[in-house]
């Protein structure tokens, strides 16, 4: 957030601004999402992408990428606006996806039933809200954040702005990782109680005897890291099968609570 000459800068725009977008954005994101839940399914419920923090991580990367590559190349008018944020959103949502299953056999969304999907990652729809999106972000939004970092920075001593990008920056890479390992143990733990033909099933069942004949181990695991802490934190997450076919934890643990609060 500094403004001296020296900061490293992507395409004009320094590391700290672009990690204050992050952090910004995912936050923004989770408020959206838990709006939406509220608005469509009737319930206060999780809707983040981490254990333990407030941040919905694909708002946060799509907006930022969005905020670099539109201002850079597409900052002409309201079309070029729609087609970088149109292209950039859908790019960013395919990955994340795809990473996502690719890393912990999870399906984040699926699209499947959209009309004009790709593999069920990403649809013409949500494409096209992306767009719309990358209008009011870039023209709207994010001149009022950046009014506000500026304000910040004229607040606050720089370093210590700094300090707390960085701190907000490191506890979300360890939510990241604790996550990961939580919900992969998660997983684990529901596919070979229920004897589910995962990928790897013969390693998974090895894997699983290994932890939970370690008693500090696996006490520690469902302390922390049991079915209700992960329902609660991740309602919709879910079991990809060896045939494509998807199973909802939250169908494997009826008794389990999926939501803070349900409206009549």
């Amino acid at each position: 957030m500094n403004s001296n000459k020296k900061s490293l800068k992507i395409f004009g725009i320094t590391i700290w601004r672009i990690c204050a977008y992050l952090i910004i954005y995912s936050v923004i994101g989770f408020i959206i999402e838990t709006l939406y839940a509220i608005l469509l399914y009737n319930v206060l419920e999780s809707r983040k992408s981490f254990l333990y923090g407030p941040f919905c991580a694909i708002y946060g990367i799509g907006a930022t990428l969005m905020i670099l590559f539109i201002k850079k190349y597409f900052n002409k008018n309201n079309y070029t606006l729609f087609l970088g944020g149109f292209v950039i959103g859908s790019i960013v949502e395919y990955t994340i996806n795809y990473l996502g299953e690719l890393t912990t056999s999870v399906k984040w969304w699926d699209y499947s039933n959209q009309f004009l999907n790709i593999n069920g990652r990403i649809c013409l729809l949500y494409s096209f809200l992306w767009g719309i999106l990358s209008i009011f972000i870039i023209k709207f939004f994010n001149p009022k954040i950046d009014k506000f970092l500026n304000w910040l920075k004229q607040k606050f001593n720089p370093k210590l702005s700094k300090l707390i990008i960085i701190f907000s920056i490191i506890f979300l890479l360890i939510d990241y990782i604790i996550t990961g390992v939580a919900i992969s143990l998660c997983l684990l733990r529901k596919s070979v109680e229920n004897n589910l033909n995962i990928k790897n099933k013969e390693k998974a069942q090895k894997l699983y005897s290994y932890i939970y004949n370690n008693e500090k181990l696996s006490d520690f695991i469902n302390y922390f890291w049991n079915d209700n802490k992960m329902l609660i934190t991740f309602p919709n997450l879910n079991i990809l099968l060896q045939d494509g076919t998807i199973v909802y934890i939250k169908n494997l643990t009826p008794n389990v609570k999926t939501y803070y609060y349900k409206f009549k």
